[in-house]
Parts: structure tokens; sequence; C-alpha cells
């Protein structure tokens, strides 16, 4: 598959199915109930959690359980060129894929009439945003106790013309050549080894997309392992 491929060798020097250096950190907020730093490469996601409490107004309330709710932002100087202000589609479709994603699995069944907001904040990107701030927010969550199912670990795999690989930079992201980049962003269940995000922006193979399903899969265990060490050490950058 990579001897046909144009792509050949990653520009920062790792493997195909190599995952960027990590640093995660849970209680980096102490005023929140929850809080996390998620970054790989020069991608870096914070996630705050406050509830659950009460939601207010009255008739916004689920009398049979509570309301998740996600708001995700890229901050204006993330990336070389400013990011307009306000809300875009793009934040808008981050926003639903995440919140869907963690909806799976967060438990509210015994929190009728409140909410637990989620808030994602990206100061630095360099392509994965969506997976760093998902793979921070459930870390953000753990920490502040909310009933999950199990954990999420995410990670953005991509085929680069004819070559699969793992945590795609912006470099690769918008690598042009042959056939040119296909990202796609994917999160597992820590122990059902469910897919709870699964996104596609262009073309691969049956053959390449049960491959990169393997490859995303492993390269997830390695970020879950990265996640508990970080919750089990508030307070600690943990890294790998």
């Amino acid at each position: 598959m990579n001897k046909e491929s144009s792509y050949k060798k990653r520009s920062d020097g790792r493997e195909f199915n190599e995952i960027r250096p990590i640093k995660a950190k849970v209680g980096i907020v102490p005023s929140a109930d929850g809080s996390a730093l998620f970054e790989t490469g020069k991608t870096r996601a914070i996630a705050v959690v406050r509830g659950p409490r009460t939601l207010h107004p009255q008739h916004m309330q689920d009398p049979l359980k509570g309301i998740l709710r996600v708001n995700y932002q890229m901050m204006a100087f993330s990336v070389w060129d400013r990011i307009k202000p306000g809300i875009s589609r793009r934040s808008l479709e981050i926003n639903k894929v995440i919140e869907w994603a963690l909806s799976e699995i967060v438990d509210l069944t015994e929190f009728p009439g409140s909410v637990v907001d989620v808030l994602i904040q990206i100061p630095q990107a360099d392509a994965g945003t969506r997976v760093a701030g998902l793979n921070a927010a459930v870390m953000a969550l753990a920490q502040a106790g909310v009933p999950m199912k199990e954990m999420l670990s995410a990670v953005a795999a991509g085929k680069i013309d004819k070559t699969l690989v793992i945590d795609v930079n912006k470099e690769e992201e918008d690598y042009e050549e042959g056939e040119g980049s296909t990202d796609i962003p994917l999160c597992f269940g820590s122990f059902s080894k469910k897919i709870y995000l699964l996104q596609l922006d262009g073309k691969i193979s049956i053959e390449n997309f049960k491959e990169i399903l393997k490859m995303g899969q492993k390269a997830s265990e390695k970020i879950y392992k990265i996640q508990v060490e970080a919750l089990k050490n508030p307070g600690k950058e943990v890294r790998g």
C-alpha cells in the first residue's frame, strides 16, 4: 500500500501508525467541578465542566433526566490566520458531534431538572481539534464525578494519497498531491470498543477503511492509558 503512494515519509518523522507526543492533566481550573487539558503535538484543548446544577429557566428542564450541553470554540489566535469572532458552521458541527458522542455515555437520569455544561476551548490548533476537545471533555467529566458508562478516547486518522496514517497534523490534513487527503475522526469506548464518533471527509476503499479502524482503535487504547494516568494524578502533567 505505502509503496504505491507518493506520500512515503511524514514531515515530523513519525511512523504512519504513530501518534504525536501527548500531554494530559486534570484539575487545571480549581473553581470548576471538573477540568482537563489534552495536548497532542501542537494541538491543545482545554475542557471545563460545571454541574450537575439546576437548569434555568425552568421551562427548559427535563423532568426525567439532566441535560448535557457542549460549547466548543477555537480561540481567535489558535491558528496562523486569525479566526473571525462569533459562531461558525464548523464550530456548530463540532459542538454537535462531541455532544452526541458524550450523550451516549453520560447518565444523567438521577439528575432531573439539571444541566451539565461542558466548555471546550482550543487555544492552539494543528489539526485534530475535535478529537483533542473530546478527550479533554471526557477527562473533565470524569474528574467532576459525572456518571458515565465508560470513557472515550478519540484520534484523527486519515488517508494521505494511498497511505493510511494516525493522528493527522495540519500539513497532512492539507495534503493535495496524488489522491489528496481524507480526514477520519474516530472515537472508541474504553470497554465496549464501540465507535462513538466516525466522520469521513473524502474517499477510501472498504479494505483501507477496515484497516484504519484497527489502527484507530490501537491508538485510542494508548490515549486511554494516558487519560487514566492523568485522572489518577490530579494536578500532575502526564506525558506519553
